[in-house]
């Protein structure tokens, strides 16, 4: 009978211990798994965090290249978003610091809207400037554009009035003259006959050409291409040419009738042969012809 209560006694002690083991196990199991599952729902929302404050750093990235001129403001705040950034992968994950990085996130999202409105705000003030500076270069080149156009065309009229200011020389004609003891002139084509060349000519009127003493250079090459007369050289600018004779004459605003006479070299004789006659307004070539002694 007593070996019978003590058998009961232990089989209820050892179903008491069994219930308590398996009680205490349930709950240590029960205890690991909701530690897991909260460690697991903090790291995700650490990453979240994360997320969020990469977002935020790519924003300033934008606004910071939009802008041609570097924002101080952007680029310090984009580098205080980058150490909470850093400061997150390396910390703890619990409840009291990933709720510290969230507010650090929600002060540094309040500082970003701040700053990202006023950074709106200057690109519009500046592509309101660039507009305007756009209209005044447009305007100042247009300016410039006439006023090259106003020197090309004023440069150009003085050009035509200098160049249209020159006395010139027309009906231009060269023979060889007999000349008398009387002083009376026969015309010649023969060489040999020859005394002098005489060379006349026209100075037509020209307005722009102001009355008084004027010049122009006779030149008479013979056959042999020697320079007649005088044989003197003169030099205009890079240009030089030997001449026969100065031809002076006083022009009074009205067409000049002029001759001259160019002699042969020494007592020589002259060439038969083909003779050219030019006539020079300093540098430039007014008038030219040619005539022929048999």
């Amino acid at each position: 009978m007593e070996n019978n209560k003590s058998s009961m006694g232990l089989k209820v002690a050892l179903g008491i211990a069994l219930v308590l083991f398996l009680g205490t196990a349930f709950y240590t199991m029960s205890l690991y798994q909701s530690s897991s599952k909260v460690q697991k729902d903090l790291s995700e929302q650490k990453q979240l965090v994360m997320n969020d404050l990469s977002a935020m750093a790519k924003q300033y990235d934008e606004a910071i290249s939009e802008n041609e001129v570097a924002n101080n403001d952007l680029i310090e705040a984009r580098g205080r978003i980058q150490g909470l950034i850093d400061s997150l992968k390396i910390s703890e994950t619990n409840v009291k610091s990933l709720w510290s990085y969230k507010q650090k996130y929600a002060s540094l999202q309040k500082e970003m809207d701040v700053l990202l409105a006023e950074n709106d705000k200057l690109k519009v003030q500046n592509s309101y400037l660039a507009t305007s500076l756009d209209s005044t270069r447009v305007r100042l080149e247009e300016r410039t554009m006439f006023s090259d156009s106003l020197l090309i065309q004023n440069t150009a009229l003085a050009d035509v009035v200098s160049n249209a200011a020159v006395l010139g020389a027309v009906n231009m004609k060269g023979f060889g003259v007999i000349e008398r003891t009387s002083g009376k002139l026969i015309p010649t084509e023969r060489a040999s006959r020859t005394d002098k060349i005489r060379v006349c000519f026209t100075v037509p009127k020209n307005k722009l050409v102001q009355s008084g003493d004027q010049e122009l250079y006779v030149q008479v090459i013979d056959p042999k291409s020697n320079t007649l007369g005088l044989n003197e050289q003169v030099m205009f600018g890079d240009k030089a040419f030997n001449y026969s004779i100065i031809s002076k004459f006083n022009y009074e605003n009205s067409s000049l009738d002029v001759c001259e006479f160019v002699a042969s070299k020494g007592d020589a004789e002259f060439q038969k042969g083909r003779y050219i006659v030019n006539v020079f307004n300093e540098k430039d070539l007014v008038a030219t012809s040619e005539f022929t002694l048999k």
